[in-house]
């Protein structure tokens, strides 16, 4: 089976589905590698390194007789390009890569009209053996580590408390909201360099997490009990609830001279927490990194891949910061994407046992139709008719002991959890 990889054609994209590290492992496994010649290059993977490591290099319009099409962003995380990069495919073929298929969910009727096989990574479930493939906890791994150098770049004060001739030179405060992967990542990356980080989550189960990165957990006088769903992503809460959050979070924004939020919730827009007014509050020279600003941002004034500044605060709102580390970046996604295409085939064949709840859950589009109940639901598609003689089962998202199960990443050794609340 010939497994492809493009040159990403989404604007700024940086990263490669697969560098030449796993070519080999896919190899053995009964597939034959092709890559778009310079499909590498932009996230330091030459062509070279490819080819001896046994792929082959091709120009684009050789590679139309790919089964298997291996991406960091397919339609619907690519909604300009990404239609393009699928006529290489013909019906029946594989798309494995992100594909936004909550909050772009009719790219997805438009790869089910064109009779292919489309798997978004997005939607590994978190089961202790699906942790090897889950993009979303790489790439926040990613995004928490540059915001905090993209705040520090911004900041007119150093990170570290100084101690110097010429006086005491005082520690940044930086805020953290969210303890998800990217947030844990986040308070590593500034104690490393030295500055006194506080960080809030809605999950009093997170404590533990930022404490042990040396962080001080921040505790707001609210029930949070339904923060978060049986599959170990946020919920989306009621208005009420974010307004008291809102009211009650604004005197750590206000005392901070770093914030970072990261609080997403998959396929809705992302929950205000930090008001206009709360960022008036803070010193000028202040900055806020808002990684939520895709989907309309955490922070009032923050807009997608703009600097603004209000009254002396800096507001970031970068939307692909993995893109600014391509190379590392680029290792995780094709060391994750490895291990599904692993689990997914059988001597270079593809298996689709919708048994396999890893299986289930990411195939969004087969056979000209949608078979993702939750992607059917927000269509407003009609529900699939079950197999004859299929016993009722429980839903994924509701099974489970080993959901969730997973450990934080370490200060020195982050593993990552995305993103799922970034």
């Amino acid at each position: 089976m010939k497994a492809g990889v493009l040159k990403e054609t989404f604007p700024g994209e940086r990263r490669v589905a697969l560098v030449p590290g796993n070519v080999v492992q896919l190899e053995k496994a009964g597939f034959e590698i092709w890559v778009e010649q310079g499909a590498g290059d932009s996230a330091g993977y030459p062509d070279e390194s490819y080819t001896n490591a046994g792929a082959r290099i091709a120009q684009r319009e050789n590679l139309r007789d790919i089964d298997v099409l291996l991406q960091v962003r397919s339609l619907g995380a690519n909604p300009e390009h990404g239609l393009t990069d699928l006529d290489l495919l013909s019906p029946g073929g594989y798309v494995v890569g992100t594909c936004d298929p909550l909050g772009n969910p009719a790219a997805i009727e438009q790869v089910a009209g064109l009779g292919l096989n489309q798997f978004s990574l997005e939607l590994i479930p978190r089961i202790t053996r699906a942790q090897s493939m889950d993009v979303l906890s790489s790439m926040a791994t990613i995004a928490g580590y540059r915001a905090v150098l993209l705040a520090a770049s911004e900041l007119p004060r150093i990170f570290p408390l100084l101690m110097t001739a010429s006086g005491t030179l005082a520690a940044a405060r930086v805020f953290i909201i969210g303890a998800g992967v990217a947030g844990l990542q986040a308070i590593a990356t500034a104690r490393r360099l030295g500055a006194i980080v506080q960080a809030y989550d809605l999950r009093p189960a997170c404590r533990e997490q930022v404490e042990s990165l040396g962080a001080k957990f921040v505790e707001l006088e609210l029930e949070a009990d339904e923060s978060e769903d049986k599959g170990g992503y946020a919920k989306q809460m009621g208005e009420e609830f974010y307004q008291l959050q809102r009211e009650l979070m604004a005197e750590v924004v206000a005392e901070s001279d770093v914030v970072i939020t990261t609080a997403a919730i998959p396929g809705r827009p992302s929950p205000l927490l930090v008001t206009a007014d709360a960022v008036g509050r803070m010193e000028p020279g202040g900055v806020i990194v808002d990684l939520a600003a895709e989907r309309g941002g955490n922070c009032e004034l923050s807009e997608p891949d703009q600097r603004v500044v209000r009254e002396g605060v800096v507001i970031l709102g970068p939307t692909n910061l993995p893109s600014e580390i391509p190379y590392h970046a680029s290792q995780m996604f094709s060391a994750n994407i490895t291990r599904f295409l692993l689990h997914l085939a059988e001597n270079g064949a593809i298996e689709l046992n919708m048994d396999d709840e890893i299986i289930a859950e990411t195939l969004v589009a087969h056979g000209g139709d949608i078979p993702h109940v939750r992607i059917r639901e927000i269509l407003d598609l009609p529900a699939l008719p079950e197999s004859p003689g299929k016993e009722e089962e429980v839903p994924a998202e509701e099974s489970g002991p080993e959901e969730d199960d997973r450990d934080p990443p370490a200060a020195e050794d982050p593993d990552d959890d995305p993103g799922k609340e970034v």
